[in-house]
């Protein structure tokens, strides 16, 4: 089984991508769970939204506690809400930020860390910076759990507040090429 958090904002779509992306993994033959979580329910108010995907049918619907990937699509989130709450040891984070791997700040238990600069990616595309679609190109470029074809047909089944097919097909395609993958190396204490 494989647990990824999404952590954004009120309007950005997080529950939006989840549930896009719980398609394309369907669509490949996994079976997933999706489940949203809403505190405030008010644009730029912090949302998260947990998936499961596995080979073999799962009964849990709880909330993620333990996530092999957190997916951050607004990159002044972590300053507000402990995304690597509970993240798995040799877990990955796909970032929405313009600093390189390196540069982000993460805990000893990340072992990816996966960076888009999604803001730009979106105001390019959309002309606004709804990253969400961006960020779905990121995590299959990052994780190798979903091919960008299978997202692609998952886009076609959405309907979109924020521009249309051609343009979040655009976005997707751009996340997934600009995504800058980095595997942490820890050096033990001599």
């Amino acid at each position: 089984m494989f647990e990824v958090r999404l952590h954004g904002r009120g309007g950005q779509g997080t529950v939006l991508a989840a549930g896009i992306l719980a398609k394309a993994l369907v669509a490949e033959g996994k079976h997933v769970v999706a489940v949203p979580q809403f505190g405030f329910e008010r644009r730029g108010a912090p949302v998260a939204a947990y998936l499961r995907a596995s080979d073999t049918p799962m009964r849990a619907m709880t909330n993620i506690y333990a996530p092999d990937c957190v997916v951050c699509i607004d990159s002044s989130l972590p300053r507000v809400v402990d995304i690597f709450a509970g993240l798995r040891a040799g877990g990955t984070l796909v970032q929405a930020s313009r600093l390189a791997p390196q540069d982000i700040a993460v805990p000893a238990s990340v072992g990816t860390v996966a960076v888009c600069d999604a803001v730009t990616i979106a105001r390019e595309v959309f002309g606004r910076p709804i990253t969400n679609t961006v960020m779905l190109g990121a995590f299959a470029r990052a994780t190798g759990l979903v091919s960008l074809e299978a997202l692609e047909r998952a886009l076609e089944e959405t309907s979109f507040r924020d521009g249309g097919l051609v343009q979040n097909q655009r976005a997707l395609a751009l996340g997934h090429a600009c995504t800058v993958v980095h595997r942490v190396e820890r050096r033990e204490a001599a």
